[in-house]
């Protein structure tokens, strides 16, 4: 499920998990993924995004390498020009990381 993928880049627990949902952060702010049965993910930069969450990294190259491992991808269209990168999560939406 997406919330391991997400757990990495922002470090919030995840405070609940099963079958079809999980959640992510226990602050005000949380993360919430649910299983949808056939999902089609977006494709970056072709289709209507679901959702973008932008993130800092100290060294965004090592993030980078970190996330792909763990199944993201990075599309050929970058416009970030070195400022930032777009990356992929594995249901393919599209986030951007930034150097702090």
């Amino acid at each position: 499920m997406l919330a391991e993928f997400y757990q990495t880049i922002t470090g919030w627990q995840i405070t609940h998990s099963d079958g079809d949902s999980a959640y992510l952060g226990e602050g005000p702010i949380q993360l919430a993924f649910q299983r949808v049965d056939g999902y089609q993910g977006p494709r970056w930069p072709d289709a209507a995004k679901h959702a973008h969450l932008d993130f800092t990294a100290a060294d965004l190259d090592a993030m980078t390498k970190e996330l792909l491992a763990l199944g993201a991808t990075k599309p050929d269209f970058q416009p970030g020009e070195g400022r930032w990168t777009v990356l992929a999560d594995p249901e393919g939406h599209p986030f951007c990381i930034a150097a702090a």
